[in-house]
C-alpha cells in the first residue's frame, strides 16, 4: 500500500487515480470484513455441529431400527408358529367333521335297517290285535317310528350335503311319475287330517336329479300338510318359457314377511297345533330344501299371506325333449284298499335277519306262503324244492357283493318264467333305478310302508 509524506495510506479510485484514504473508513471496512468472516466461520462451525448432531441422530435411529427389526422378526416367527398351530387345529377339526359326516352319509343304509324291521314288525303286530286299546297302542308306536325315521332321514340328508358326497345326476324327468309317488305317500296322511290333496295332471318334464327333486317336493308337501289344519294342499306345474314352475300351495296359517328368510334356517320352525300335540318337527325340512335346490342349481321362491296360506315354488329347467312315462307307471288310488294275498307264493330275499323275519311275518299275515332266502345259494336251494313262485320281493344289497337283481335273475332262470318282482332298496342312485327297471322290476324305497308293499304285490299278482 502506498503512503503519502505524512504516512497516510493512498488508494486508487475506479479510474485508477490516487486518492488519500480516510482511516475511519478503512477501519469500518475492515470491521465489516472481519464481521463477515466471523459470521461465515460461525456458520461453518454451526453447519459442522449440525452435521455431527445429525450423524449422531442417524446412528441412534439406526440402532432403534435394528432393535425394532429384531423385535418384528421375532414377532413374525411367533405369528408363523401360531398360524401353523391354528392351521393344524383347523385341519384336524375339518378332518374330524368330514369323517363324521362321511360316516353318517355312508351308514344310512345300516342305520335305517333296524328301523325298517321295527316298522314291519309293528305293522304285523297291529293286524294281530283284537282289542281297540291294543290297536291304538300299535298305532302310537308306529307314529313314533315314523317320526324317528323322518328325523334320521333329515340328519342323513344334511350330512350327505355337508360331506359333499351328493352329486346331482341330471336327467329328463316326467313330473307325473314324481306326482304319483308323492300322492301315494301323502294321501293317507292328509285324509287322516280330513284335508284335501290334489296333484294337477301334467305332461311337463324337467332336467333335474330325480332323487333330489323328489326329496325337495316331498319335504315341501310334508311341510304343507303338517301346518295345514283346514282346506288342503295342491301340487301343480306350469311352463314359463324355458323353465317349469313346480308349485306346492296350501291353505295353512301363512308366514309373516319377517319370517320368510328365517324359515330356511336349521331348527327354525313356526308354531303349529299339530306340533304342540305331537312334538313333531325339528325345523330341518326347509333347510334341506334350500341346500338341495342349491345343489341342483334350481330356484326356490316363497309367497305367503298370513291367515290365507303359502305357496312354495321350485323353478327347474324345462326338459329339452318330451319324456314318455315309464312302462311301470301305475297309479294306485288308495294303497290301503289293496286286497289280501291269500294263496300266493312269495320268494323273499333279504340278508338282514330282523328285516327278513319281520317281512316274512307281515306277508304271512296277508295270507301269503313265503319262501325266505338270505343269498343266491339259498335262492337256488329254495327253488330246487319248489318252483311255484308267484312273485319275488328282494332287497337290492345282499352280502358278499351279491344283489337282489341277481337273485331275481337266478330265480327266473331256474323257473324259466318272468316272475313279477319287487326290488326293495335304500340305494337311491339313478344307476340302481335304471337297472331295476331294465329288469322289469317294481322299485320300493326303504323304509317301505306296509300298505304300499301290499298294494304293489296285489297289482303284480
Amino acid at each position: 500500500m502506498l503512503k503519502d509524506g505524512e504516512g497516510a495510506p493512498i488508494t486508487a479510485d475506479i479510474m485508477g487515480r490516487a486518492v488519500r484514504a480516510n482511516p475511519a473508513e478503512i477501519v469500518a471496512r475492515l470491521t465489516k470484513i472481519n464481521a463477515a468472516l466471523v459470521e461465515r466461520l460461525e456458520n461453518r462451525i454451526d453447519s459442522q455441529a449440525s452435521a455431527y448432531s445429525l450423524f449422531q441422530t442417524a446412528i441412534g435411529l439406526e440402532a432403534q431400527v435394528r432393535q425394532r427389526t429384531t423385535e418384528l422378526k421375532n414377532a413374525l416367527v411367533d405369528l408363523e408358529r401360531s398360524n401353523a398351530a391354528l392351521v393344524q387345529a383347523k385341519e384336524t377339526a375339518e378332518k374330524a367333521n368330514s369323517s363324521k359326516t362321511r360316516f353318517l352319509a355312508a351308514a344310512g343304509h345300516d342305520l335305517l335297517q333296524p328301523l325298517y324291521a321295527a316298522q314291519l314288525s309293528i305293522s304285523t303286530l297291529a293286524e294281530m290285535q283284537t282289542s281297540a286299546e291294543s290297536a291304538a297302542l300299535c298305532r302310537q308306536i308306529d307314529r313314533a317310528l315314523v317320526t324317528i325315521e323322518a328325523y334320521l332321514r333329515s340328519i342323513l340328508d344334511i350330512s350327505k350335503l355337508d360331506a359333499g358326497v351328493v352329486t346331482p345326476e341330471i336327467q329328463n324327468i316326467a313330473l307325473a311319475e314324481i306326482f304319483q309317488s308323492l300322492d301315494s305317500d301323502f294321501r293317507p296322511i292328509v285324509e287322516r287330517k280330513k284335508l284335501r290333496l290334489r296333484f294337477r295332471p301334467t305332461r311337463l318334464a324337467v332336467s333335474s336329479d330325480p332323487i333330489l327333486l323328489r326329496r325337495v317336493l316331498q319335504n315341501l308337501v310334508s311341510n304343507a300338510a303338517r301346518y295345514t289344519q283346514a282346506g288342503g294342499v295342491i301340487v301343480g306345474a306350469r311352463r314359463r318359457g324355458d323353465f317349469v314352475r313346480i308349485e306346492v300351495t296350501d291353505t295353512g296359517p301363512g308366514i309373516a314377511a319377517h319370517e320368510i328368510d328365517r324359515i330356511f334356517e336349521e331348527f327354525h320352525r313356526l308354531p303349529s297345533p299339530e306340533q304342540s300335540q305331537t312334538g313333531e318337527g325339528l325345523g330341518l325340512g326347509l333347510s334341506i330344501v334350500q341346500r338341495m335346490t342349491q345343489a341342483l342349481d334350481h330356484r326356490i321362491e316363497v309367497r305367503s299371506r298370513p291367515g290365507r296360506g303359502s305357496r312354495f315354488t321350485v323353478v327347474a329347467p324345462l326338459a329339452p325333449v318330451e319324456v314318455p312315462l315309464a312302462a311301470d307307471f301305475v297309479l294306485v288310488e288308495n294303497w290301503a284298499r289293496a286286497s289280501d294275498l291269500n294263496g300266493s307264493r312269495v320268494l323273499l330275499v333279504e340278508n338282514d335277519p330282523d328285516v327278513l323275519e319281520a317281512t316274512r311275518w307281515l306277508l304271512v299275515q296277508w295270507g301269503a306262503d313265503v319262501l325266505a332266502a338270505k343269498d343266491l345259494a339259498a335262492v337256488h336251494e329254495k327253488i330246487a324244492l319248489d318252483r311255484t313262485i308267484d312273485v319275488i320281493v328282494a332287497d337290492y344289497h345282499l352280502d358278499r357283493d351279491e344283489n337282489g337283481l341277481q337273485a331275481i335273475a337266478l330265480a327266473r332262470s331256474l323257473t324259466r318264467r318272468e316272475i313279477p318282482s319287487v326290488v326293495v332298496t335304500a340305494d337311491q342312485s339313478a344307476e340302481t333305478i335304471d337297472l331295476a327297471r331294465a329288469a322289469g322290476c317294481e322299485i320300493l324305497r326303504k323304509p317301505v310302508k306296509p300298505a304300499q308293499l301290499r298294494a304293489v304285490l296285489t297289482h303284480l299278482l
